[in-house]
């Protein structure tokens, strides 16, 4: 059958620059709406868990480093940054001065930092004689994995920081290495 003079003809000529530039674009638009999507959808999670995971964080302990016990609970009522960690994470072992700077400059402002090594014992003990902090190490392990996903961290990456305020509550949480500026605004709503 051959398309007569009223029957539109479809051609398989490729795309022109324009639609190109449009399915381009859409296709951005479509991936950044589902990273909003998925981001928003992370939040709403984590929030759902926080209060739960704080109030569970109290009853724990941990080993420190040297084998003495660390009792959360001897933390409770003062804000905290808690910090998970790894000797083999790059951005966890690159925050840690910081962290430690920011302990010893708000301790006194009863700030307090744990930071809870997802590693093995001897790892993280060999790394902190080469690298000494200030602010109590808990060895978490592998179960500290765990307790960051009951904080949010779904994907159980490294690092995740944890600001808890005074009264326990989930103030604030960020997935990757922190900065000062995350600091000094965890200051304000701490």
């Amino acid at each position: 059958m051959t398309p007569s003079a009223d029957t539109p003809t479809i051609s398989a000529r490729p795309a022109g620059p324009g639609r190109r530039r449009f399915l381009l674009y859409g296709g951005v638009a479509a991936a950044a709406a589902a990273a909003g999507a998925g981001a928003a959808w992370w939040k709403f999670q984590a929030a759902g868990t926080g209060r739960a995971a704080a109030d569970a964080l109290w009853a724990l302990s941990f080993d420190t480093p040297a084998g003495a016990t660390l009792a959360m609970q001897s933390l409770r009522g003062k804000p905290l940054v808690l910090n998970f960690w790894a000797t083999w994470c790059p951005p966890c072992v690159e925050e840690l001065p910081l962290l430690d700077a920011f302990y010893k400059q708000n301790a006194s402002k009863s700030w307090q930092v744990v930071g809870l090594a997802i590693d093995q014992p001897s790892a993280v003990r060999k790394f902190l004689e080469r690298t000494p902090v200030s602010f109590p190490i808990g060895m978490a392990g592998m179960g500290g994995t765990d307790l960051g996903h009951a904080f949010g961290n779904l994907a159980g990456g490294l690092p995740f920081t944890v600001v808890l305020g005074a009264g326990g509550d989930v103030l604030q949480r960020k997935m990757g290495r922190i900065t000062p500026a995350d600091l000094a605004m965890w200051t304000q709503v701490g």
